[in-house]
């Protein structure tokens, strides 16, 4: 999947109990043993701290009621977008287009157009300046959500109010009964690798952040957290401390502090898991040194909050943790399963890791050795879509089940068709025949679409330029597969190659790599037309260095592997020069983290961007262009 963000709440899930406890008539392996201690722990253990037991979350209701909304899911959407209509009736935006109260699909397709960002742009923009009037919604809008910025090279403002907080509570209890159905968890804790975002306050008074960054700081996400077995090890200065690195080392060190509690290893995309532990090989000694201290390096950490609440939780020195540390390192091959080693409790290893985080699934299936991957929710900063409802399905193959109460679906039914124009690709949408948007029930298998959705936040026949292919049906609601954003395209003039596209050439030379030990750390491409003929760049950065010969031959495959029939017969008439590989220095892609960070945008939602233009990434494709060792021209066609 792709993104992770809000959406909209069910009246029925939301009264289910939120707090911790275990999965009310399923038996469960008791772990309360030797095993459940910190490594070296004795009489200097630190007692785990307790929350008091409320109501019980019950695993199992919350699952039929999910079957009981998917049983007849049309009936529900007519709900949800009654719903949505009768409590938005007096916003401006729907009044000014003559729906005039009425709230059925007919009338609201009739009467609303489809409408993009941009057509959303100038009603948000007046909200954050500080128009309380009902614009979008009946109710003010609470905040303002900032997406992340890495897919477009601008971040947008959304709107933002407590039914998104809602929903996500919601989603997260449905996909967590469906993950510990297949992989129990008992008492314990999550080593989730989280970051808030800086905020601002709009000209109006709104704070402005990002998605994720509204949730972790609801009322409610900390004892969901605990309800659902997924109470951090990081204290809360950490999660919103300023410094990226500081937190990160931290996350590391309060995970190490609670290893034989750690039940869960996640964080919001596979791209942060993967950094994690490549961190996590550079720093350890480190690590293990502030634990034998009992005291947090005073060049590693420098932010006073932050050292108090980790210091907090290093109760002294403890020379035999540090020492189990050191013996769980030494016992690894190339870091292979240094998850599972370090974490001997944890059950699966969870996080957004499909779209363009697949590219780090094989990486993150190195560290997690046997343990499970299981792929995490697909929303976007604008709302949520669906569940992973099928948590043992590998992450290249999973699918997405809708959740039809969390907001109103349309699909633009989609066929492709040849390109024209000459543009470059970032630049470009995708070149689709669109077919009129039909409702949730009425897709079809095997077929490809683009997500609308109405939710209420006040987005109506919203756009969110994703392409899905309907796998299935769960009951009577559709399983989703994420394809790849339209309008992230490599295209020279007739050729169309999406994100998928590129993912599938540069796994196909990749695997010339493999022989030499090596493997593309990241990677990213821009379709080069300020020369004729045009052509594609792809950006690698590898793990070492290569060797020429191997290197060419991999430029090769990247040209063969592009299999799209106009990007072939351009190439065979030369009206698309030769595939350029560039390779990159190593750590180029940190810079281009850190650029990213620099703008504001959170880590945790960051992106490599798979395709750059010079208008939508353009500080991006210098700092690619200026951090190139290596260049190789495809003779794949010569």
């Amino acid at each position: 999947m792709r993104r992770k963000s809000l959406g909209v709440t069910s009246s029925l899930l939301v009264r289910v109990p939120v707090l911790l406890s275990r999965l009310a008539g399923r038996p469960q392996r008791s772990s309360r043993t030797r095993s459940s201690r910190r490594p070296g722990d004795a009489d200097d253990a630190m007692p785990e701290k307790k929350k008091p037991l409320q109501a019980a979350f019950c695993g199992e209701a919350v699952i039929a009621e999910f079957e009981a909304l998917t049983r007849d899911a049309a009936a529900v959407q007519r709900d949800t977008l009654r719903r949505i209509l009768g409590d938005n009736a007096s916003a401006e935006y729907l009044r000014c287009r003559g729906l005039a109260g009425r709230t059925d699909a007919a009338s609201f397709r009739a009467c609303v157009p489809l409408a993009t960002h941009a057509d959303i742009e100038p009603y948000i923009a007046r909200i954050a300046d500080g128009d309380t009037s009902a614009v979008l919604t009946a109710k003010p809008i609470t905040s303002i959500s900032l997406s992340s910025g890495t897919t477009q090279g601008k971040r947008k403002y959304l709107p933002f109010n407590q039914e998104l907080v809602k929903s996500t509570m919601q989603i997260y209890r449905t996909s967590y009964a469906f993950r510990n159905r297949a992989f129990p968890v008992e008492d314990g804790k999550a080593l989730q690798f989280i970051y808030g975002s800086r905020q601002f306050t709009t000209t109006g008074g709104l704070t402005a952040t990002t998605a994720t960054t509204n949730v972790y700081r609801s009322e409610e996400f900390m004892p969901t957290m605990r309800a659902i077995q997924s109470q951090v090890c990081s204290p809360e200065a950490v999660i919103f401390g300023a410094d990226f690195s500081q937190s990160l080392y931290c996350h590391l060190l309060c995970g190490l502090l609670y290893a034989d509690e750690v039940r869960i290893v996640s964080a919001t995309f596979a791209h942060s898991l993967v950094l994690a532990f490549q961190t996590f090989e550079r720093v350890w000694e480190d690590l293990r040194a502030d634990i034998r201290a009992g005291s947090l390096s005073p060049t590693r950490v420098t932010a006073p909050a932050v050292r108090r609440a980790v210091e907090a939780l290093l109760t002294g020195p403890n020379p035999a943790l540090a020492d189990e540390v050191a013996r769980r390192c030494a016992g690894l091959s190339n870091w292979y399963g240094v998850i599972p080693a370090l974490f001997p409790n944890a059950r699966y290893v969870h996080g957004i890791m499909t779209g363009s985080m697949e590219h780090y699934v094989k990486k993150l299936r190195h560290y997690a050795g046997g343990l499970p991957l299981v792929a995490a929710e697909y929303g976007a900063s604008e709302g949520w879509v669906g569940a992973n409802v099928e948590p043992e399905t590998p992450p290249e193959s999973v699918t997405f089940t809708v959740l039809p109460n969390i907001a109103y679906f349309e699909f633009i039914p989609l066929k492709a068709t040849s390109c024209h124009g000459g543009a470059a690709a970032a630049d470009d949408d995708t070149c689709y025949a669109e077919a009129e948007p039909i409702g949730l029930t009425e897709v079809t298998v095997g077929e490809h679409y683009e997500v609308v959705v109405t939710t209420f936040a006040g987005l109506y026949r919203y756009r969110l330029g994703d392409v899905v292919k309907v796998a299935g049906f769960y009951n009577s609601t559709p399983k989703l597969k994420f394809v790849c954003r339209r309008n992230l395209m490599l295209s020279i003039n007739i050729d169309k190659n999406s994100e998928q596209d590129l993912q599938l050439a540069v796994d196909s030379a990749a695997k010339i790599l493999a022989a030499e030990k090596l493997e593309v750390v990241d990677y990213s491409s821009h379709a080069e037309v300020s020369r004729d003929p045009g052509h594609y760049v792809v950006f690698w950065e590898l793990n070492a260095d290569g060797n020429d010969d191997v290197l060419q031959s991999c430029c090769d495959e990247l040209d063969r592997a592009f299999t799209d029939p106009g990007y072939v017969g351009s190439r065979k008439t030369s009206g698309i020069g030769p595939l350029e590989l560039r390779v990159l220095q190593r750590g180029t892609f940190q810079k281009v983290l850190r650029h990213y960070l620099s703008l504001g945008a959170p880590v945790s939602q960051f992106k490599s961007p798979r395709c750059v233009g010079r208008s939508n990434n353009s500080g991006v494709l210098q700092i690619l262009s200026a951090n190139v060792v290596k260049v190789f021209f495809s003779a794949a066609y010569d």
